[in-house]
């Protein structure tokens, strides 16, 4: 692939980068972008995802944001699961969850609703992946933008968020 199709190739939809990219450059990671039309009519914006790029569920990962004893937590779980509030407080060392307001998500992030990444975040928040990242070769989550997902190595992911891998979905 020539430099300028990667160039492009890595800009995405609209040519161009977002902060999750960026973060995914200056890891010096490899990656993939996926972009999809994005159905606004979509229950899901994950399972409208994976079904638009035709990828397992279980393959692409939400990032859901949590209050844990009040502080702001990043849970990451696949779309074909739920986040457990319960495990997710266990893991991230604290005792009551509760998922946080989408306006407290976005103001933290820096991403909209639907499109937060758990890559290149306003402000680095605490992190936990569920374990089932592990058997994957490959795992999806947004790029940080509707329309637009990342494909990395589960190793990668985990280096990038500073999470931590526990039990956290349910379903």
């Amino acid at each position: 692939m020539s430099t300028a199709k990667a160039k492009r190739d890595r800009a995405g939809k609209g040519g161009r980068g977002t902060p999750a990219t960026a973060a995914a450059d200056g890891a010096g990671i490899e990656y993939t972008l996926h972009a999809y039309e994005v159905d606004p009519n979509a229950g899901s914006y994950g399972e409208a995802a994976a079904d638009a790029l035709g990828i397992p569920h279980g393959q692409i990962f939400k990032t859901l944001l949590a209050e844990v004893d009040g502080r702001l937590t990043v849970g990451i779980v696949p779309v074909s699961s739920s986040l457990d509030l319960k495990a997710l407080a266990a893991a991230a060392g604290g005792k009551k969850a509760r998922m946080a307001d989408p306006k407290d998500a976005e103001r933290a992030t820096g991403y909209v609703v639907g499109g937060i990444s758990p890559l290149g975040q306003r402000r680095r928040l605490p992190a936990v992946i569920d374990t089932s990242v592990s058997a994957l070769g490959t795992v999806y989550v947004s790029a940080g933008r509707r329309g637009l997902q990342i494909e990395l190595a589960p190793a990668d992911l985990v280096r990038l968020t500073g999470a931590r891998v526990a039990a956290i979905a349910r379903g």
